[in-house]
């Protein structure tokens, strides 16, 4: 099944169009977790089977991993989803972007050695540097085009032909870099109102939203500006809210986990077109 065809599975049969982010941080960890050889391997397994029905995907974080030299890790927890949840997209969320040769290079690492389904990329360098992931025609390709950090103005909005440069990226995808039909972009739902203008650019491709939960969107813009006709189109993105949420009354960390994600997801609903 391609990345396109399992998200669409996922959004149906979990009714949920929340993405849960996976960024092991040491120092949150829990404390019986944070000097064991396993500890974030645990953590990250217990976080997916505690949301694994409440999720459209999860996302790993590529340098929360890499920073501590746990890649072996990553290995295991994707390889641990694939065994377990086959049936829910694997996300690599790494913004790589570099020449073909290069990226030829970090697409097997997405596609080969952690197994994605699919991965995040920069699109600075143009379409050749995307092309090695395009290669794999049963793989997504999220493409970076208006991000939810305050920064991401400062080439964003650049004027190219009278259009902002993001708006310019998202019509490139559209028209002409998705190519198997498998691309996807990256749109902050701290921007709303530009979150609606690529919507009506790219018509139903899925939009990767990040910047609801501890960097404060708002979950009832962003849905009804970035959802498409049958309510569906998005995968929103929530991590360090959920995977670090504060038990209550007697849970533990997975309890306060899924119920954060339980909660995330409804409001998500709450809004949907259906």
């Amino acid at each position: 099944m391609n990345f396109i065809d399992k998200l669409s599975a996922a959004w149906t049969a979990n009714h949920s169009l929340l993405c849960v982010g996976l960024d092991p941080d040491l120092a949150k960890l829990p404390a019986e977790l944070r000097d064991t050889p396993d500890g974030i391997t645990t953590f990250c397994t217990r976080i997916i089977d505690a949301t694994a029905d409440l999720a459209c995907a999860f996302k790993p974080q590529i340098a929360y991993f890499a920073a501590l030299g746990a890649e072996k890790q990553l290995e295991d927890i994707c390889r641990y989803l694939r065994d377990n949840y086959p049936h829910i997209p694997l996300i690599l969320d790494a913004k790589r972007g570099d020449i073909g040769a290069t990226a030829t290079q970090y697409a097997r690492e997405a596609f080969e050695r952690y197994g994605a389904d699919a991965v995040t990329v920069n699109p600075y360098m143009g379409e050749d540097s995307l092309d090695p992931y395009l290669a794999w025609p049963d793989r997504g390709v999220i493409i970076l085009c208006r991000t939810s950090n305050p920064g991401g103005s400062d080439l964003q909005f650049l004027d190219t032909d009278g259009v902002p440069l993001y708006q310019r990226v998202a019509r490139l995808v559209a028209e002409k870099w998705n190519k198997n039909g498998q691309c996807a972009l990256v749109v902050g739902a701290t921007f709303p109102e530009e979150l609606a203008q690529v919507r009506a650019i790219v018509g139903d491709m899925p939009l990767l939203v990040p910047g609801i939960g501890a960097q404060g969107g708002d979950i009832a813009a962003t849905v009804g500006a970035g959802q498409t006709a049958n309510g569906m189109g998005m995968m929103i993105s929530s991590s360090r809210a959920i995977i670090y949420a504060q038990p209550q009354d007697g849970e533990d960390w997975t309890d306060a986990a899924r119920r954060v994600a339980i909660e995330t997801r409804d409001a998500i609903n709450q809004h949907r077109a259906v």
